[in-house]
């Protein structure tokens, strides 16, 4: 699981599933600590348990899900500046990939949905690949498998001898 932390859950909600494709697959509040979890994957609606327990131990056994964290309040209080995606100074969390059949067709929806691109993939040395951001400002790479061929090359290139 990858988690990161969320100012506002409709909008993060609204931008994970509609714009990525991702599925709610299921949701945990905690009253008492006022936090709540969205998990979202790429799994199919109808494949979800309906019993939250099987749902949790089904979630739980996932290769890979977004867990997205709502401290509550944050998404009304005006003095709430977001949380720190990591990549300015001081620079960390980078980003999350994703997968896609074709950077040019998800790019191309992505500009019809009014998405905010950091980088468009003919743009930097790494070409045919993408970076969006989500609601939060977090950055997502969008690539496909065939790009795996890219980044081994570029890295053999970059490579500095042994001493």
């Amino acid at each position: 699981m990858t988690m990161v932390r969320i100012k506002d859950p409709k909008a993060s909600l609204d931008f994970y599933t509609r714009v990525m494709g991702m599925t709610l697959l299921c949701k945990l509040d905690f009253a008492d600590m006022k936090f709540s979890l969205y998990f979202l994957g790429y799994q199919k609606p109808e494949d979800v348990p309906e019993d939250p327990v099987e749902r949790a131990k089904w979630m739980f056994g996932l290769p890979a899900c977004l867990e997205l964290t709502h401290n509550w309040g944050t998404e009304s209080d005006p003095d709430f500046k977001g949380y720190h995606n990591g990549n300015s100074d001081p620079r960390g969390y980078g980003h999350i990939g994703l997968v896609v059949p074709s950077v040019a067709d998800a790019c191309k929806r992505f500009e019809e949905l009014g998405v905010e691109f950091v980088k468009r993939p003919d743009e930097g040395k790494m070409r045919n690949i993408a970076f969006v951001k989500d609601p939060d400002n977090y950055w997502i790479e969008i690539l496909t498998p065939d790009n795996s061929q890219m980044f081994v090359q570029w890295g053999q290139e970059q490579q500095v001898p042994a001493s």
